[in-house]
């Protein structure tokens, strides 16, 4: 289990729903290979619409670029070991 070992790199996330992001992270990677990232993607995308409605986009993976447009409050960027994940709700 890797919760608790994660490091944040940029977020505007209330507290509390970076913590759940984080444990889902760590449950997937408990669930997963950690090569399979679209699966682990897929994963923590599913939770988050679950738990917190539709629109989540997760992005998994060892090394990637980005440049996105997210809806204040609901993004975080965090890597637990190599693993950097990217989670963010799009604008509406």
């Amino acid at each position: 289990m890797l919760e608790g070992k994660a490091i944040v790199g940029e977020t505007d996330m209330p507290a509390k729903m970076q913590a759940h992001a984080m444990r889902c992270a760590s449950a997937a990677l408990d669930s997963y290979d950690v090569t399979d990232c679209k699966d682990i993607a897929c994963y923590i995308k599913k939770d988050f619409d679950k738990s917190y409605g539709p629109g989540w986009q997760c992005v998994v993976g060892t090394s990637f670029g980005s440049y996105v447009t997210h809806s204040c409050g609901n993004f975080i960027h965090f890597c637990l070991g190599r693993m950097a994940v990217m989670l963010f709700r799009g604008v509406a």
